[in-house]
Parts: structure tokens; C-alpha cells; sequence
């Protein structure tokens, strides 16, 4: 059975930073794309990041370029977004997804497996 526990969400004031965390257990393999999507209240799910195994990350939106860096450490399955000069349209709950395939896509339908969501207020 496949499990993601993120962790490292919160209330923060503009401009802070923030990592997030995505441990992954249960999976058979590394070989997967790893994303994360947020979702705002009343907002429909946004793709923030993804990354594949070897670390190739796909394009950010323009949201979150130059601000949001998405990472994994293969060996613990865990995949981090650093959170860097927050705003206050980043607040959202964050969610990190386990890719059907190996390439990363800002599609959700093409992610499997799901975490629970970790909160980010980003507020002054």
C-alpha cells in the first residue's frame, strides 16, 4: 500500500521561507515522476512542481518560478519543495503525488497516489 506523509507546512509572514516534505513508502521502485499540486479555497488544484528520477525538473509556472524548488532524495523517497519568498496567493493546502509514469507532467490525472495535504499561510 502506498503512503505520502508531507510535512513542513504552516503559518509564515511574506517574504519567509518554508520546505516542504513528501516521504514516500510502499513503492516498489524510484523510477516515477514525484510532483506537487496546491488548492486554494473556492480554486480548482494548481500544479506547482515536478521532478523526475534523476532529478530533471519540468518547467514551473509563473506563479512560483525563481521562488519554488522542487528536489528528491531517491534513497529515503522523499521529495522536498524549498519555498522561498512567499506570498500571500501561495497560501493553500499543498499536496504531493506519485506519477504513473517516469516523466513529470503538471497533469494531475496523471498521478496515482496522493497525500493528505499540508497547509501554507502565507499572511501578515
Amino acid at each position: 500500500q502506498v503512503q505520502l506523509v508531507e510535512s513542513g507546512g504552516g503559518l509564515v509572514q511574506p517574504g519567509d521561507s518554508l520546505r516542504l516534505s513528501c516521504a514516500a513508502s510502499g513503492l516498489t521502485s524510484s523510477n516515477y515522476a514525484m510532483g506537487w499540486f496546491r488548492q486554494a479555497p473556492v480554486k480548482e488544484r494548481e500544479f506547482v512542481a515536478a521532478i523526475n528520477w534523476s532529478g530533471y525538473s519540468t518547467p514551473y509556472p509563473d506563479s512560483v518560478k525563481g521562488r519554488f524548488t522542487i528536489s528528491r532524495d531517491n534513497a529515503k523517497n522523499t521529495v522536498y519543495l524549498q519555498m522561498n519568498s512567499l506570498k500571500p496567493e501561495d497560501t493553500a493546502v499543498y499536496y504531493c503525488a506519485v506519477g504513473r509514469y517516469r516523466i513529470p507532467t503538471n497533469r494531475y490525472d496523471r498521478y496515482d497516489y496522493w497525500g493528505q495535504g499540508t497547509q501554507v499561510t502565507v499572511s501578515s
